[in-house]
């Protein structure tokens, strides 16, 4: 059977249909040996695809599937997502079975799963399509199954509902949705970041509004009866001026969690990422360090443990030269080697979201969403496929 690559955060999927197709510090450039292939996974010409980070992804040996919002283009300047407000939005799914090097695009709107809604849309609701009501869970997940994914969603990213959905044949089908409990007063804004640890046992870490009702402030919350409930486990900072959102986890022992968080305070001028560590389960969490200290106008991050016990990191750079980056780490998160550039020849900063994962084969396969001069102004779903063994 093969191995579930279930590092930190995963994602959403449907039925199968093919689809149209500043920094500083020493790098290693994007032309290097460590570059296998770059792919594109998605792209439709008038059509927007974006944001790999709010869906999640999953990979079961070299099979992968990556979530994304797909829109209509619209030129609404550099300093906005290129995404039509007026017309709809709609969640896909592409999938590989072959390690990244090509990839099918799924449609689960069609079969009524994992339907977009709520005003965390840059997009319109589907027209004339009913959004089912959020259920509770009342019957335990098995979080070990060998097809099981999960994704977690909201409606919106300042004060709202949260819910979840989960998949037990690597998201061809999904149950749910499921409303994901406030955990007190806390007004959620989830994204998938989770860590199985048991059949009925996982953390999960989540971002809330502040004490102002606005986004966020990060926290680990944990599920001992297979998603039923969940219970608030602690905060990972303090609350701050500006946010701290979309947190990506990895487990490095059974009571060790590191965590990387996307951070901005108001007029500080580029955004970064912040690091945590918990040594107790995640019951208390010191800072650590700050891996990367300018995204541009701000990306999130995606961390995966290499199958080494090297913990990867990768980002988008939403400044000039628009890129796509990595770092790894050979000491649990205490320092962080170069930067690596995955892909560098970005259009503008509407681009990156990355989410990460690593294959059977020892390859790193980062997708993102992006757009080049060259190729045209519309946003695609990309991959980066590389190999972290060739690092220089």
């Amino acid at each position: 059977m093969e191995k579930v690559c279930l590092r930190t955060l995963m994602l959403t999927l449907g039925l199968m249909a093919i689809a149209p197709e500043r920094y500083s510090g020493k790098t290693a450039s994007a032309g290097e040996d460590h570059i296998v292939k770059q792919v594109t996974v998605y792209r439709e010409p008038g059509r927007f695809a974006g944001w790999p980070a709010n869906h999640g992804m999953w990979c079961w040996g070299n099979e992968i599937l990556v979530g994304f919002s797909r829109g209509y283009h619209k030129d609404l300047g550099e300093g906005r997502h290129n995404i039509d407000r007026e017309k709809p939005e709609e969640f896909l799914l592409s999938r590989s079975t072959d390690g990244g090097e090509t990839w099918t695009t799924e449609f689960p709107n069609a079969i009524g799963h994992l339907m977009p809604r709520g005003d965390s849309l840059h997009g319109t609701e589907l027209p004339g399509v009913p959004i089912p009501p959020l259920r509770q869970c009342t019957a335990a997940v098995d979080l070990i199954h060998p097809d099981f994914a999960m994704t977690f969603r909201m409606d919106d990213n300042n004060d709202g509902q949260s819910r979840f959905s989960y998949s037990y044949d690597r998201g061809k089908t999904w149950k749910g949705p499921f409303q994901l409990a406030m955990m007190g007063t806390l007004r959620l804004a989830a994204r998938t970041d989770y860590i199985v640890d048991g059949r009925s046992d996982a953390m999960v870490f989540l971002t809330a509004a502040k004490s102002n009702r606005r986004e966020g402030r990060v926290f680990c919350a944990r599920t001992t009866d297979g998603c039923q409930t969940f219970q608030f486990v602690s905060w990972v900072n303090e609350e701050i001026d500006g946010y701290e959102i979309m947190p990506s986890t990895v487990r490095l022992s059974p009571t060790h969690l590191l965590t990387t968080t996307r951070v901005r305070e108001p007029d500080s001028g580029p955004s970064w990422i912040d690091a945590y560590e918990s040594l107790d389960n995640g019951k208390t969490w010191k800072y650590l360090n700050r891996p990367v200290k300018d995204t541009g106008a701000g990306n999130p991050p995606s961390m995966v443990l290499l199958s080494d016990g090297q913990v990867c990191l990768t980002y988008g750079y939403r400044a000039p030269p628009y890129q796509i980056l990595a770092k790894v780490s050979k000491d649990k998160g205490k320092t962080w080697g170069n930067e690596i550039v995955l892909r560098s020849d970005g259009g503008g900063r509407d681009m990156g979201y990355p989410r990460s994962v690593q294959t059977a084969n020892g390859n790193v396969v980062t997708t993102y969403y992006f757009w080049d001069k060259k190729a045209g102004p519309e946003r695609y779903i990309a991959a980066t496929v590389w190999d972290p063994r060739k690092v220089p």
